[in-house]
């Protein structure tokens, strides 16, 4: 299982590849509901940050499935 570094990292790997590869896509990352918690003190772990990831992942193949 990941640490929460390693999660950390492999997200910043996906951002950085969708803002590379396809920019239109960054308007979105700020309003996924991962990033907009409703909570006061959310807490973040390696869960939280593997769901995170992966919501990302699925938003870009379902974006290049699409295109």
């Amino acid at each position: 299982m990941e640490t929460e570094s390693e999660w950390n990292e492999k997200i910043l790997a996906m951002t950085m590849k969708i803002q590379r590869e396809n920019p239109e896509l960054s308007k979105f990352l700020g309003e996924m509901p991962v990033t907009i918690p409703n909570e006061n003190n959310p807490e973040v772990n390696a869960a939280v940050l593997k769901e995170y990831y992966e919501s990302l992942r699925d938003l870009l193949l379902k974006y290049q499935m699409e295109h």
